[in-house]
């Protein structure tokens, strides 16, 4: 597992300490360590974790996800065996590696257990994808893995620039979701710190068609998380019914134009 250093900087924490009082958002990172392979390198390994990107933590404790694959060739294969638990800042965190053999994109998913955020009083489930290129196929990309709540890319999901513009449609049990909440951050690298809490998460909402568009400003990984209401509630620990949070996050990598 590629273990990041969760350590903040102190710019960057004193933005955090100002936004003690503002509930962060939360993004499952499903993280490969490439968004393209070649055929003279044909193994990535995947990242997974339930933290929050922009702030480079804190991270939650993450249980084994019910569900791990990958979607490619019109077929999904379980991935659940491969997962190896890790540690990221003595939290649990999971991952994995895979070969490819055969041209095409691969759409990896993960849906994990829910996690109770005490903090908003809901469980929270966040369903992620990411979408691999294996040997220049360039096709199939948009085509959804089937999750209760994803994003359907409606530009390429790979080989961006920074700069370039990026659109979606929030998708629900296949149907579109009008006036979703798209939450988005950027995976910090510890190159930057926030002049203010408010942009940690940039917001945005889907039109009538579940719809929406951001331009990414900073070459690395863009998380894009759509929110909507689950629909039926769950049990919080103390066996109480509790409102859930579904989410359908998708992972982008952009470059800069060297």
């Amino acid at each position: 597992m590629r273990i990041r250093h969760m350590l903040l900087p102190v710019a960057l924490a004193c933005s955090v300490i100002a936004a003690t009082n503002t509930v962060r958002a939360h993004f499952q990172e499903l993280i490969p360590s490439n968004d393209r392979v070649t055929p003279g390198e044909r193994r990535i390994t995947l990242d997974l974790l339930f933290t929050h990107p922009m702030t480079r933590g804190p991270a939650m404790e993450m249980a084994k996800p019910r569900r791990f694959g990958v979607m490619a060739h019109g077929k999904i294969e379980d991935l659940l065996p491969r997962l190896r638990e890790g540690a990221v800042d003595g939290k649990t965190a999971w991952y994995a590696s895979y070969r490819f053999s055969r041209r095409g994109n691969y759409a990896f998913f993960v849906e994990p257990q829910p996690y109770w955020e005490a903090a908003e009083g809901k469980m929270i489930v966040h369903f992620a994808k990411v979408i691999v290129d294996a040997f220049s196929a360039g096709v199939g990309w948009h085509v959804p893995v089937g999750l209760p709540v994803e994003i359907q890319p409606l530009a390429r999901p790979y080989d961006l620039w920074a700069g370039n513009v990026f659109r979606g449609r929030v998708l629900k049990d296949g149907k579109p979701v009008p006036g979703a909440v798209v939450e988005v951050e950027w995976l910090n690298d510890g190159s930057l710190s926030v002049p203010a809490a408010a942009y940690e998460t940039q917001v945005i909402h889907a039109d009538e068609q579940g719809l929406f568009v951001y331009g990414l400003p900073r070459a690395g990984w863009w998380g894009f998380s759509a929110l909507v209401d689950g629909d039926a509630p769950m049990k919080d620990p103390q066996g109480r019914p509790v409102p859930v949070e579904q989410g359908g996050v998708l992972w982008l990598h952009a470059r800069d134009m060297k």
